[in-house]
């Protein structure tokens, strides 16, 4: 019996352990997308104790504990930060097989020097070492990120943002991180939502354009991508139901700006024909401007209605959607890339079975441009645990490159959550030491050390075209 979680963890060949601890596990990391909110470290926040650290918008662990049968009070309500901690130790006790067991204790291993699991029976215990440790100055959100060898951070922000806090994070020379803002515009293109004409108010006052018609949103999101650009951007990202193409005429997807702007909402068939001319129209500028382009999709959102009423989106209510038709998107990128528009581009699919799908249409568009310039993301929500990123990294491998995979990101809120890096780098670990051992690629340690370096931070560095050494 293997002990638990202990040095070679996850690693069950000693390749896989020389790999991983020469070679993957002191990699600097690279977190090309989070969720992290750049106002907190400018402001180098504290936290007062471990649930604010864990709980406070952590929808993976509110879904385990509403699985669990506990009580909406204890998990986004009113209960005491305590006793909401006392639950989710309760809870966490229990979650065998579940990858929030791992990420849990490889925190609690990494920051709090805490090797003892935790359950019911040591939560108080617990509590009190957490938050006596989180008492110390350095765990202050910059001290984790400084501590979890980070050199950079991509944010999601919105065309509207004023990216204020990334310039007062520019501006203090005493925080050697980069931290840049990563272009969201959703709310630009989603022409069915009730806010949408509210949303291009904003749009045109920040803009400085009034927008009246596709052309002019055309132009005030080139105004926006131009500031975006000035503050450090080089990546865009998208959630979309799939990734889909309907082209229609200039003339038509105008009639369909105009009567949105008039108060109607669209049908589905020109919903989808919008947004295929939105997609177009900034996948061209993403390849004039070299930024990279993140295409997420099959996510069905916010299917609890009551819950929704009550607690609003990202909190635990989404879905696999398995509706992705492939060959609309294999239009899509032909579309982009008969014109030479076609950007570097991220595919992530939340539903694994898209997997080979992915694996085919990267190998229509690659070219000299970089290596893997059409890359499938890595195993993406309820995907990354260690099954489902074995069986993306195993696709990409039997279909096209993975030796230029540019690897994990925390896709996160937290700033705990950079051991998702170490848990993925023990996984790929696993996996290359598996193809040695089984005899099918050769011990070259040299091709070894490229590959592990590579798929965990070189790789990434060199195709986000960041102004960072490699490792």
């Amino acid at each position: 019996m293997k002990s638990f979680m202990d040095k070679d963890f996850l690693l069950n060949t000693p390749t896989a352990s020389e790999l991983f601890h020469n070679y993957a596990e002191n990699t600097p990391v690279l977190d090309y997308h989070c969720h992290i909110n750049p106002e907190e470290i400018a402001k180098d926040r504290r936290f007062d104790n471990i649930t604010q650290v864990w709980l406070g918008g952590d929808h993976y662990k509110w879904r385990f504990m509403r699985s669990c049968g506990v009580d909406e009070k204890f998990i986004t309500g009113d209960a005491s930060d305590h006793d909401k901690f006392i639950k989710w130790a309760e809870c966490l006790g229990h979650a065998i097989g579940n990858p929030l067991y791992h990420w849990s204790h490889l925190e609690l291993q990494r920051y709090f020097g805490i090797t003892k699991p935790l359950n019911k029976n040591s939560a108080e215990e617990i509590w009190n070492l957490c938050n006596e440790r989180l008492a110390d100055p350095s765990m202050s959100v910059r001290n984790l990120i400084r501590k979890s060898n980070v050199t950079l951070i991509c944010t999601t922000d919105d065309p509207v943002d004023d990216l204020r806090w990334h310039q007062v994070i520019k501006d203090d020379d005493t925080f050697d991180v980069k931290v840049l803002p990563a272009w969201r515009p959703d709310k630009a293109m989603n022409i069915e939502k009730p806010e949408y004409t509210e949303y291009l108010k904003k749009l045109s006052e920040v803009s400085g354009l009034e927008i009246q018609s596709f052309a002019d949103l055309c132009k005030a999101l080139c105004v926006r991508m131009d500031f975006f650009a000035s503050m450090g951007c080089s990546v865009s990202d998208h959630a979309l139901e799939y990734v889909m193409y309907a082209p229609a005429s200039v003339e038509e997807i105008e009639k369909i700006f105009s009567g949105r702007l008039a108060g109607n909402i669209p049908s589905k068939e020109d919903e989808l024909k919008f947004k295929t001319a939105f997609m177009l129209y900034v996948g061209k500028e993403y390849a004039k401007r070299n930024w990279v382009m993140q295409l997420h999709y099959g996510c069905k959102r916010d299917n609890n209605d009551i819950m929704y009423r009550s607690l609003g989106p990202d909190t635990g209510y989404d879905c696999i959607n398995n509706y992705a038709p492939s060959s609309q998107m294999a239009d899509f990128l032909n579309a982009l890339n008969k014109e030479g528009n076609l950007p570097k581009t991220i595919l992530y699919s939340l539903n694994p079975n898209d997997n080979e799908a992915i694996g085919t249409i990267l190998g229509c568009f690659q070219n000299s441009d970089a290596v893997g310039k059409i890359q499938q993301g890595s195993a993406w929500w309820f995907n990354d645990h260690k099954i489902g990123m074995q069986n993306q990294m195993l696709s990409l491998a039997n279909l096209g490159n993975l030796s230029g995979f540019v690897g994990m990101l925390t896709d996160s809120r937290s700033f705990l959550s950079y051991t998702r890096h170490e848990y993925f780098r023990r996984i790929l670990c696993n996996l290359l030491g598996d193809f040695v051992e089984n005899g099918e690629f050769p011990y070259d340690e040299e091709v070894l050390k490229e590959i592990v370096k590579g798929i965990s931070y070189n790789n990434a560095v060199k195709y986000f075209d960041f102004s960072l050494p490699t490792s």
